[in-house]
């Protein structure tokens, strides 16, 4: 009974949905082909549960492969993360359609799944944040102490994203635990908010592009006196891009200093051309605040 329990567990992992799985990981649709995704290996088509990668020459079929190519780990490991994702989707699920995470159909709901506040695991995500992000305090308290950070029932990290007339959108979710968990609340409408570093920003301060909350705040430590915003992931033309650019504020994209970061750089400065690039030395601003530090 054990190993048939075992068996239904990997069956019902390697059914996770892939473009699902591909969203949560911040990988981007490409505009004219939806079956294409761009990540951080190369450009993927996705058809079913089969994938392949025409970068690489390699290919697939079910999560677990995509997650074991992708992230270039073992089998367990694959596992591992695919659970810690699966319970992350089952948890998200309440009052959205219950299929959502074992189809490739796009997500659509009218609201994101924001998660529920934890103020036990609120010690844990902040150690974390602290002692192996190295993220100070003095940066993390305004964020908790207005809601904009706090840690949910698994432990995550959890970084809300609003639009700019500051309604919820969704959020970023971080792991604290042994297990490296890097993902999106279900429903998450990225394109449409953001997270921001400070809180309170000065009027007319210049802004820096980022891709993930850890680095936006890692940035403000390295750069004060900016306005450091995470997109969620490196996509060129965020709807609300727009909006910023009218300000006359001066913007900087500091997405990741690798090609996925690059190529996303390029096609937003080729169509906004006062937009200016700002590269991390290292991969990352968290990678440049640890080196730093």
């Amino acid at each position: 009974m054990r190993i048939e329990k075992h068996h239904q567990s990997i069956t019902r992992l390697r059914n996770q949905s892939l473009s699902n799985i591909l969203t949560c990981m911040e990988a981007q649709r490409d505009r004219n082909d939806k079956c294409k995704w761009h990540t951080t290996r190369g450009i993927l088509t996705i058809t079913g549960t089969k994938f392949f990668n025409w970068n690489t020459d390699a290919g697939g079929g079910g999560a677990i492969d995509l997650i074991i190519h992708l992230k270039q780990c073992s089998f367990n490991e694959a596992l591992k993360w695919l659970d810690h994702f699966a319970s992350n989707n089952d948890n998200a699920q309440e009052g959205s359609d219950i299929n959502a995470a074992t189809t490739d159909k796009p997500t659509t709901l009218s609201h994101p799944a924001i998660p529920t506040p934890s103020i036990s695991r609120l010690p844990q995500v902040k150690i974390y944040l602290i002692q192996e992000r190295r993220l100070p305090l003095s940066l993390l308290q305004p964020h908790i102490h207005n809601g904009t950070l706090y840690a949910d029932a698994r432990a995550n990290a959890v970084f809300l994203l609003h639009s700019p007339d500051s309604a919820p959108v969704g959020a970023e979710l971080r792991g604290s635990t042994a297990a490296s968990w890097r993902g999106l609340a279900r429903g998450t409408r990225k394109d449409q908010g953001y997270f921001s570093t400070p809180p309170t920003v000065i009027e007319g301060s210049p802004v820096i592009l980022c891709e993930s909350a850890i680095d936006a705040i890692s940035c403000s430590v390295m750069h004060p006196g900016h306005h450091c915003i995470s997109t969620a992931g490196a996509r060129a033309n965020p709807a609300w891009l727009g909006a910023l650019l009218v300000t006359g504020r001066i913007i900087y994209c500091g997405y990741d200093n690798d090609a996925t970061g690059e190529n996303a750089a390029q096609t937003m400065i080729s169509s906004q051309p006062t937009i200016r690039r700002r590269r991390p030395a290292r991969h990352d601003w968290n990678e440049d605040l640890k080196h730093q530090l």
